[in-house]
């Protein structure tokens, strides 16, 4: 049976036909590595001609969605799902492994200011401030995390700007003189991603994202860092060993 869909009124209809393609992509309808139907079979479907099902598939495209193989079709595009390993000592580098060429972090925004009572009770602050900094990192041109970091600003003063030389929360540590820390709690939620998620992160709406609240410490058990970092469900594995 064919189905027609049409476009709300004053919508494009190209974008509305990507629109619809786009969600069932990211609803898993259609699964990475499925050859799209023909231009043909989707302008039935559709109602339209096939140059409005081009312009439709083209934005697909440009959103790294599908690809087109000469001679076979388009199919919706698979990426290379990396795995996180999460266990005593949690290194995101330590787990991209060869990727780490083209890892990128980028500070988004850092600031100091007083601690919500969740924060500084973990942190042991008591009246002290706390360092809030947002990051984003990326493997390959796409964004694979996005964290919210807290730490005793007066634990690391210049944290923020070490980062920002560095590229790396754990050499800009061992400049505060911090050369080691560990895992000391972790908790995994899995829920769809916010707006600002869904920004900076660059998912579809719908998205769905892994949260990882990771809590560190010191050797010695003095608290470190508590840290909530969202992970695209689709682009990250988490493979969580408290042993490792």
């Amino acid at each position: 049976m064919v189905m027609h869909s049409r476009s709300p009124s004053g919508f494009s209809t190209w974008r509305f036909i990507a629109d619809e393609l786009r969600g069932e992509i990211v609803d898993g309808g259609l699964a990475p590595g499925t050859r799209l139907p023909s231009e043909s079979q989707l302008a039935r479907r559709f109602g339209v001609n096939r140059n409005t099902v081009r312009q439709a598939v083209a934005a697909l495209a440009a959103d790294d969605l599908v690809v087109a193989r000469r001679g076979s079709g388009t199919f919706v595009a698979e990426h290379e799902v990396l795995v996180h390993r999460i266990g005593v000592r949690t290194r995101l580098s330590d787990s991209l492994g060869e990727r780490a060429k083209s890892a990128t972090a980028r500070l988004l925004g850092s600031e100091i200011v007083p601690a919500p009572e969740s924060v500084a009770k973990r942190l042991h602050l008591g009246d002290r401030h706390a360092l809030r900094m947002e990051i984003v990192r990326g493997v390959d041109g796409r964004p694979i995390s996005l964290s919210t970091n807290w730490f005793d600003a007066e634990r690391v003063p210049g944290l923020a700007e070490g980062f920002v030389a560095e590229q790396s929360l754990t050499r800009a540590l061992r400049e505060q003189g911090i050369d080691d820390y560990v895992r000391g709690s972790t908790m995994i939620a899995a829920r769809h991603a916010t707006a600002s998620e869904l920004t900076d992160l660059e998912l579809l709406e719908g998205a769905v994202v892994l949260a990882v609240e990771g809590f560190d410490v010191l050797p010695d058990g003095t608290p470190l860092q508590l840290a909530v970092t969202r992970f695209p469900a689709d682009r990250v594995e988490l493979d969580v060993d408290p042993g490792r």
